[in-house]
């Protein structure tokens, strides 16, 4: 049986891989840094569920982790930079970390989770960060595999969600940089069975692939989609970059901010697939319409019934 270490599988897309990898009758340790924080799993199948603490700031916590590990995954992201939980610590010390004691303890296939538009020259810390990261991980672990999402979407996600959560709140909804940017979400649910279906494929080591959508958006029809879709109606007010960048600074003091500077960041350039990489389809998924999905979760509140 496959034994498989998921850091960051108590995450928005590490719950759905240990859920996924489990079905498949893997053995998943979960390595998370708080073991407390996390909830039960989904009773996904066949493969055993373990959570066990490791940080990939820590070597030691992160050696114990994969010790006869078959395959590693890391899915460790952090949006906003607090204390010693720096982007330069977790995406390019930490991944480095994950690739190293992987290779020592002859791990044969590590996967590491990235992002459309990572680039290690970019003058963005959060962008830069995770480009210098795909980097040293693989000079530290030969063949690891580099996978790209886009936005990623889906119960409980903090595109769709967290823009109808905040037209349920507001009267107008803020437009960063006009609304002109352009993404390419993907289905989380895709996400994870792209990164099954590269674990059982060897041929995909060393490989880079961007795991996008089927539709381009604009911010502002993003927008327009989620009110529709929340049946709401809100006024749409272009807001400046540089504005956005002061709000997000002021919200990253508050326990889980609505908006970071590595989204305002994110947000300054087009964020879809290059199109000269493998994707989903190279992987045998037809991607997700977000039209098929987001509706279930973010659809208009139902009205009480008169007794």
């Amino acid at each position: 049986m496959t034994t498989v270490t998921v850091f960051g599988g108590s995450g928005f897309l590490g719950r759905r891989l240990v859920e996924r990898l489990a079905a498949d009758g893997a053995d998943v340790r979960v390595a998370v840094r708080h073991v407390e924080r996390v909830g039960g799993f989904a009773d996904a199948g066949p493969g055993r569920i373990a959570v066990v603490r490791a940080d990939v700031r820590d070597p030691p916590s992160v050696a114990a982790a994969v010790v006869g590990a078959d395959a590693a995954i890391n899915a460790v992201s952090a949006y906003v930079e607090k204390g010693d939980v720096t982007f330069r610590a977790v995406h390019e010390e930490g991944a480095e970390t994950v690739a190293r004691e992987a290779a020592a303890a002859g791990v044969s296939h590590l996967v590491l989770v990235s992002g459309i538009g990572a680039d290690a020259e970019s003058r963005s810390p959060y962008i830069r960060a995770r480009g210098q990261g795909e980097r040293l991980v693989r000079t530290a672990f030969a063949g690891t595999t580099v996978v790209r999402p886009g936005a990623m979407f889906g119960p409980g996600d903090a595109l769709f969600a967290g823009i109808a959560d905040l037209a349920r709140l507001l009267p107008a909804l803020p437009l960063i940089g006009g609304g002109g940017t352009r993404l390419q979400p993907v289905y989380v649910g895709d996400v994870a069975e792209a990164i099954v279906r590269i674990l059982a494929d060897p041929k995909t080591a060393g490989q880079t692939f961007e795991l996008a959508g089927p539709t381009v958006y604009t911010l502002r029809e993003l927008f327009e989609f989620v009110l529709r879709a929340s049946g709401r109606r809100r006024l749409l007010v272009p807001l400046p970059f540089v504005i956005a960048d002061i709000q997000a600074r002021l919200f990253e003091l508050l326990p889980s901010p609505p908006l970071t500077t590595g989204q305002v960041d994110l947000l300054r350039l087009d964020n879809v697939a290059r199109g000269d990489l493998p994707g989903l389809k190279d992987l045998g998924i037809v991607p997700t319409p977000a039209e098929t999905v987001v509706p279930t979760y973010i659809g208009p509140p139902r009205r009480q019934q008169r007794a």
